[in-house]
């Protein structure tokens, strides 16, 4: 083989390694609650991801590329996260997508930043997490702020003295949350009458969690917990006290589950949403649309944020600069356009979100602020 040749060889060899590189999926890891009791949450964000990607994938993906989302369940226990965490880090995707408690990104978050793995959150709230000039991005609000604006709401509808029952196994999110509300709560003028802890993993009884709320005569019990913890806690609360307000964070608002399981017992409550019912943007109609023919359901405001998420991540890989960080490419490129807000983050990876409150009555949600 003359020399001549050997390098006309080497050169196509060269080139057909750069075109088999350019074949490559992207690769997009999800991390995510999908085992646990509360997996309707998890579940919510995977479905938001999953339609985003599928949609973009079918438009051409990224630059030609198909993207490929790598899935694990961090089951809501900190040894199964800590499995999952470092499987999706030794796969070197571009960018995480999750976890969707506070309690587990108090646990994957530090792992993601020693690995130098950038991470976005749709839903994470805890003040532990803003602030920081780190590899972690957030697309929910602070729960400090959705707590002060949960205490306006009920102050105004009329609440005086509130009981609330917590649930203890996402801590980073119920703690924060519950005394960002009595902060405020008690500086309008109200109180928070007794709170009642418990453990959502370790099978509570609901009615004893009540119980325990009752003797100090609140008008409104608040539930800072999950679509089925929120919906065992109204069965109680009807049969202990049915005069009494219910209301609920949005931790609770998956999806439809919350009047599946809770039925009769949920009319009345009050519950925050991440985006606005009564939307009829064709943006946000056809996410609705979209997600109801992908998974034959309504979607729930985790799906949204999800999506949201998932379409900022794409939107950035697909204007990064050679040699630009996607950690600078998700800083510069915004804002980005969700299928009802823009999201903004400022230097540190931190947004804030509109919120709407509804109230389900007759087993539907009608939005009333």
């Amino acid at each position: 083989m003359s020399e001549k040749l050997h390098k006309i060889l080497a050169v196509l060899g060269l080139l057909l390694l750069s075109a088999c590189g350019n074949d490559e999926p992207i690769r997009i890891g999800l991390l995510a609650g999908l085992s646990d009791r509360g997996s309707d949450f998890g579940e919510s964000v995977r479905n938001g991801v999953i339609l985003a990607i599928e949609q973009q994938n079918r438009a051409g993906g990224i630059h030609g590329r198909q993207i490929e989302l790598i899935v694990r369940d961090d089951g809501q226990e900190r040894e199964q996260a800590i499995r999952a965490a470092e499987e999706l880090i030794a796969l070197k995707p571009e960018i995480i997508i999750g976890p969707v408690t506070s309690s587990m990104a108090s646990i994957v978050v530090p792992m993601m930043n020693r690995a130098g793995q950038i991470i976005i959150s749709p839903t994470v709230a805890s003040t532990d997490f803003h602030g920081k000039d780190d590899n972690f991005f957030r697309v929910n609000r602070t729960t400090r702020e959705a707590a002060i604006h949960h205490a306006g709401i009920l102050f105004e509808r009329g609440s005086r003295r509130v009981g609330i029952a917590f649930d203890a196994s996402n801590l980073q999110y119920s703690e924060t949350w519950v005394k960002a509300f009595r902060d405020k709560f008690e500086h309008l003028g109200g109180r928070v009458t007794d709170t009642s802890r418990f453990e959502s993993a370790a099978t509570p009884s609901f009615a004893e969690v009540i119980a325990k709320l009752l003797p100090s005569t609140p008008d409104t019990l608040l539930f800072v917990a999950s679509s089925l913890d929120t919906a065992r806690l109204s069965q109680q609360a009807r049969r202990q006290a049915p005069a009494l307000v219910i209301t609920s964070t949005e931790w609770a608002a998956s999806g439809e589950l919350l009047t599946e399981m809770g039925g009769e017992s949920v009319n009345g409550l009050l519950i925050a949403h991440a985006y606005d019912r009564n939307d009829s943007r064709q943006p946000y109609q056809s996410f609705r649309e979209a997600y109801k023919q992908r998974f034959q359901r309504e979607f729930g405001s985790f799906s949204l944020l999800a999506y949201d998420t998932a379409n900022i991540v794409i939107t950035a890989l697909q204007r990064r600069r050679d040699g630009e960080s996607l950690k600078q490419a998700l800083l510069n490129y915004g804002p980005y356009e969700g299928a009802q807000q823009q999201i903004v983050f400022d230097a540190n990876g931190d947004t804030t979100r509109q919120v709407y409150f509804t109230e389900i009555r007759n087993g539907k949600f009608e939005q009333v602020r």
